[in-house]
């Protein structure tokens, strides 16, 4: 991409809190190659996060996370939803050290290796985030019904260890359903035969 492709012509900040919303004008080459017109656009700005799926191969195990989620409030039953470590990485943090602080911060986990899966914009119509996914291996032993989180980020939080089985029905029946669990399953079902073959 060059100035020639893009042209931002005005960039305004809306709001600054914990995240923040810009509103930008700007005009983009078309696949014609002509320049199309001015459009306007806001862009939620956030940093970049790391998401894990902790997983056990001996035992064919993993651990998911339950948790309040204010983006659930309105379209579900209740909005306690079964995710993944998950964090937004610090500036002076690599995404393999914000998996790691995440895991003992969400449930007391410490991985014994981080097999990278992927990189992916979640919401690129309107946000500039960049997840990293990883499968985290580890023991899931005593884990179950542990209940952890950062006290002072209102952080309450329950761990559920679950066999590959049942966490393949609960995608299935719609209790995971939220991107970061659905894809890090999804390649776990492709790859977990080789997993377990590793000494």
């Amino acid at each position: 991409m060059s100035e020639q492709d893009v042209q931002i012509l005005e960039r305004e900040v809306c709001y600054q809190g914990f995240y923040r919303l810009e509103k930008l004008s700007l005009r983009h080459r078309l696949f014609s190659g002509a320049m199309g017109p001015v459009i306007s656009r806001e862009l939620f700005v956030r940093r970049n996060a790391v998401c894990v799926l902790p997983y056990n191969p001996q035992t064919d195990t993993l651990v998911f996370l339950e948790q309040f989620r204010i983006g659930a409030l309105d379209n579900r039953t209740h909005p306690w939803l079964l995710e993944i470590v998950a964090g937004l990485i610090d500036e002076d943090e690599q995404p393999e050290q914000t998996a790691a602080r995440e895991a003992q911060e969400e449930v007391g986990l410490e991985f014994t290796q981080l097999i990278p899966i992927m990189q992916y914009y979640p919401s690129p119509g309107g946000s500039d985030e960049r997840v990293h996914l990883y499968l985290g291996l580890c023991s899931t032993e005593g884990v179950d019904g542990r209940v952890m989180g950062v006290a002072a980020e209102s952080e309450d939080i329950r761990a559920r260890v679950v066999s590959f089985a049942q966490a393949m029905h609960m995608l299935e029946t719609g209790q995971i359903d939220n991107a970061p669990s659905i894809i890090t399953l999804q390649w776990l079902a492709m790859n977990k035969a080789s997993l377990q073959q590793q000494p």
